[in-house]
């Protein structure tokens, strides 16, 4: 595919925007404290648009409209599950999370926190959850490289493997040098980006079709179940799309937001933003998919997921079209920034500093994170050169993992007083392991979400290990009751 000279101008000059910020981040990070949480100085506004753009990913502006342009709108339910999910996540979650996680020997990652909530002497705990940090993370981070090789092979006509190549060296870039402040800094930028591409390109289809009734009547008769919510949607299909939302209490790079914002009041603002954001973009992402469909009805496109990326260079002039070209790119980054930077911490905070030197120093600890970014992302290329890699089986099998594994244990961790270390390894293991077992059988039952059992085996052994043997450590229960005693304060 050829390309005109003002979208390679224009995207070139919002990368120069993003390796500048890295470079003023990389003067403001001094210890690992700030590599991992920005200092835990994070405002309200970029809290909640850091948060929503490390969540929502190429998976919004790639798979969900490719799902909508190949399904109709029975796909929403994905997005309605998803904003469900993340409401509850803020309300209950977010402020729990970042007053126990301070209070807990100022712990900066997951792994961290476990350890710290139960005081696990064992380090079984970090060990197990940052394995499935890493293992689940690559999978998620390989799903973003997918989703920048499709960018740069669609606008720039370039073969995928050099697309890979290209879109891994630049979101490892900055995320090297800058570490958390540059990743929630552009993040930021990103969620803003996004969320103007997502408005502009449905409505620009509509005015093309002279309205929205000329649209919705040639979607019909492209796919007649394309306008109905419940079309060839099985019981099954439903409760999987739904249970989305089960995942985000789970996922290390949504909860790490929580845990860096600057006061737990803060938190309360920022899930205003966050969610009024979220909703607008999944409007917009779903309309773009749905619009595909009527665009598109003449010369239907090969790969769904490039509906987004076809509609921007066809619809508009290269200036605006670079523009969009660095939105979708900003979805991508967003997230893979972000699950490099967790993954790097749990190899230098977790691993490094408590197994190899616990004696290294904070310049030693920044230059182990750096690496391990540039190893992950290593990693995940290799899973990514699938040229039939799809963005979102990708996204979904990490999703269901994260979910499954740390979801009840978060959650039980910060509302169950009598939890226990034992129950949360339990928890942790069968989660996960529910997840891989589950993702690779076929047929009836198995084709539910594989979150579903895995949420719902790992809860039920949280619940029975802990009523069995219940939490007595009395500093434990102290360190819970003070926390209690914090959050009824603020």
């Amino acid at each position: 595919m050829s390309f005109d000279a003002p979208l390679l101008v224009t995207f070139l000059a919002y990368l120069l925007l993003i390796l500048y910020l890295g470079v003023k981040a990389y003067r403001r990070t001094h210890d690992l404290g700030d590599y991992i949480l920005g200092g835990r100085k994070l405002g309200s506004l970029v809290t909640a648009l850091s948060v929503g753009a490390s969540d929502m990913s190429g998976w919004l502006l790639l798979g969900l409209p490719g799902a909508i342009y190949l399904a109709g709108i029975s796909e929403i339910w994905i997005g309605i599950g998803l904003v469900i999910g993340a409401y509850f996540n803020w309300l209950f979650v977010a402020k729990p999370l970042r007053v126990f996680s301070q209070e807990a020997n100022n712990s900066l990652t997951l792994p961290d926190y476990f350890e710290n909530r139960f005081n696990d002497k064992s380090r079984i705990l970090r060990v197990i959850s940052a394995i499935v940090i890493l293992i689940f993370f690559t999978f998620y981070t390989a799903s973003g490289l997918v989703g920048g090789a499709i960018l740069f092979e669609n606008s720039f006509g370039l073969q995928y493997s050099t697309a890979l190549l290209i879109g891994a060296f630049i979101i490892v870039a900055y995320t090297f040098v800058g570490g958390f402040l540059a990743v929630a800094w552009t993040d930021a930028i990103q969620a803003l980006l996004m969320l103007a591409a997502l408005l502009i390109a449905p409505l620009a289809v509509i005015n093309w079709a002279g309205g929205a009734d000329v649209v919705i009547q040639q979607m019909r008769e492209v796919n007649s179940d394309s306008t109905s919510l419940f079309a060839n949607v099985t019981f099954i299909g439903f409760v999987s799309l739904i249970a989305w939302g089960l995942g985000y209490v789970g996922q290390p790079h949504i909860l790490a937001r929580f845990m860096a914002a600057e006061s737990p009041r803060k938190l309360e603002s920022a899930r205003r933003i966050a969610m009024s954001w979220m909703i607008i973009v999944l409007i917009g992402s779903v309309t773009t998919g749905l619009a595909g469909i009527a665009y598109f009805a003449d010369e239907p496109l090969a790969n769904p997921e490039t509906v987004f990326i076809a509609l921007s260079q066809t619809l508009f002039n290269p200036w605006i079209a670079g523009i969009i070209t660095a939105a979708i790119l900003s979805a991508i980054m967003s997230t893979i920034d972000s699950q490099l930077l967790v993954s790097s911490s749990v190899i230098s905070e977790d691993f490094y500093r408590v197994f190899v030197r616990q004696d290294a120093s904070q310049k030693e600890l920044l230059l182990v994170s750096r690496i391990a970014v540039i190893v992950i992302a290593l990693m995940a290329l290799a899973i990514a050169s699938d040229r039939e890699s799809r963005v979102l089986d990708l996204v979904s099998y990490a999703w269901a993992g994260f979910g499954a594994a740390f979801g009840p244990v978060i959650v039980f961790s910060l509302f169950w007083r009598n939890m226990t270390a034992l129950a949360a390894v339990a928890g942790m293991i069968i989660g996960a392991v529910t997840v891989v077992i589950w993702s690779n059988i076929s047929g009836g039952i198995f084709e539910l979400y594989e979150i579903v059992p895995g949420f719902l085996f790992a809860s039920i052994a949280i619940v029975a290990i802990s009523v069995l043997k219940p939490e007595k450590n009395e500093p434990t229960l102290a360190q819970y009751d003070d926390v209690k005693g914090l959050l009824v304060a603020s």
